[in-house]
């Protein structure tokens, strides 16, 4: 029987890497993005893009409003997204929004009977999000393994983060070794409708840095 795992796709360069290893690895997947209210549309057309092009045997977009909650410059128009790094944890930061996605992947994956979930989190060459450390995701896991059925019939689904521990340049030769086309997707925190990027945020300055040192050409359309 063939193995099965939920892969959380937003478009961009990490999550993308993340859906071509699972295949790599012979996984069936199936991709989920949200629609939560995020600044731009252009990381979901990515998001489907990557998912058709790598071969996903299912994409599905969930809606969610947390502009309702605001709070991110993600999903609240009157923060403006910073251009340099102040330190700390940044206005880009959407509260409790990997636990929300998570907790849905989680509910979709018991669904299909799903053995793992598999999301692009990275604690080297990221913004200081609270949500992307192994910390975080170890507490997950065990809240998972007590939280479903799955979990309590001996069956746990396993959150997988391959990328947690790489840097960025590690990240970009390990999705070009396996042939990802990271022309397609989009990083940008504030891209336009195109998914053209500003080239000035954090997500963009990481993405061109991470290129750069991986000493590999960026495709990146900017604007």
């Amino acid at each position: 029987m063939s193995k099965k795992a939920v892969v959380l796709v937003s478009g961009g360069l990490d999550s993308t890497t993340v859906l071509a290893i699972a295949k790599s690895q012979g996984y069936d997947c199936y991709t989920i993005s949200f629609d939560y209210g995020q600044r731009h549309r252009a990381e979901l057309d990515a998001a489907a893009l990557t998912a058709s092009r790598l071969g996903a045997t299912e994409h599905k977009v969930v809606s969610l409003d947390l502009r309702s909650i605001g709070g991110s410059a993600l999903t609240d128009d009157a923060i403006d997204v910073p251009t340099d790094d102040p330190g700390g944890i940044p206005v880009t930061y959407v509260p409790a929004r990997n636990t929300v996605f998570l907790s849905i992947a989680l509910g979709w994956a018991e669904v299909l009977d799903a053995e793992a979930i598999c999301i692009g989190v990275n604690a080297v060459d990221y913004s200081g999000y609270p949500d992307c450390r192994p910390e975080y995701i170890n507490a997950f896991q065990k809240m998972a393994n007590v939280a479903t059925k799955a979990g309590i019939e001996g069956r746990p689904i396993t959150i997988q983060t391959p990328l947690i521990d790489l840097t960025k340049e590690q990240i970009i030769q390990q999705g070009h070794a396996l042939g990802v086309d990271y022309g397609m997707t989009v990083s940008c925190y504030q891209a336009d409708d195109e998914g053209r990027a500003c080239g000035s945020c954090d997500s963009c300055r990481l993405r061109k840095k991470g290129f750069s040192d991986a000493n590999v050409a960026d495709p990146t359309r900017y604007i």
